[in-house]
């Protein structure tokens, strides 16, 4: 994928199979990124067990060891919406983080999160809320509800089934299936 020569501060958007893994370059051909325990470098589908990991460590690594054979590209796609600091001190503050472990959460604290705290200052993952998107669509293709009808699900434990799927990845939308038995409304 062609991309420039990433610079300290950058975001790199790297493109692993069903997800995108994000990291801070920090000089020197190294990246921080925040991985769960089950991110193995380079492991592209394999790492999507990271979905169920609820601690991650940061690390600092060689940009070519944590891309593995997957494509990658310089993507400070904010840039234009929040101002980002000083490279210095994105690096700095990454730098700072390495080796700690953190909460994590596929939804509301991954790496994307984490790489556009540390250069704009704001936590946010475009790609979970694309998949809620999906997600909302799936759920009314497999239920006949509209996207903003999921608070009507219910089961005999409430509105518990109603939370978990408010808060799935599209990735273990099968899973859920599976578990909860939906099925397309007949005759609709």
């Amino acid at each position: 994928m062609a991309s420039p020569e990433p610079q300290p501060g950058d975001l790199i958007e790297i493109f692993r199979p069903f997800y995108r893994h994000w990291a801070v370059y920090v000089g020197g051909g190294y990246v921080v990124h925040l991985a769960p325990s089950s991110e193995i470098a380079g492991a592209g589908g394999a790492s999507i067990m990271s979905a169920v990991a609820d601690r991650a460590i940061v690390k600092k690594e060689r940009l070519c060891d944590v891309v593995g054979r997957d494509p990658y590209r310089v993507n400070n796609k904010h840039d234009d919406k929040y101002n980002p600091f000083p490279p210095s001190k994105i690096v700095q503050w990454a730098e700072e983080l390495v080796g700690r472990e953190l909460c994590y959460s596929l939804t509301s604290k991954n790496c994307e999160h984490f790489v556009n705290e540390l250069r704009y200052g704001v936590s946010r993952s475009d790609q979970v809320s694309h998949v809620w998107k999906k997600v909302q669509t799936a759920l009314a293709a497999l239920t006949g509800l509209g996207a903003g009808d999921t608070a009507k699900l219910k089961t005999s434990e409430g509105s518990a089934r109603t939370q978990v799927i408010d808060a799935v990845p599209a990735a273990i939308i099968m899973k859920l299936n599976l578990l909860y038995k939906i099925t397309p409304k007949s005759g609709s």
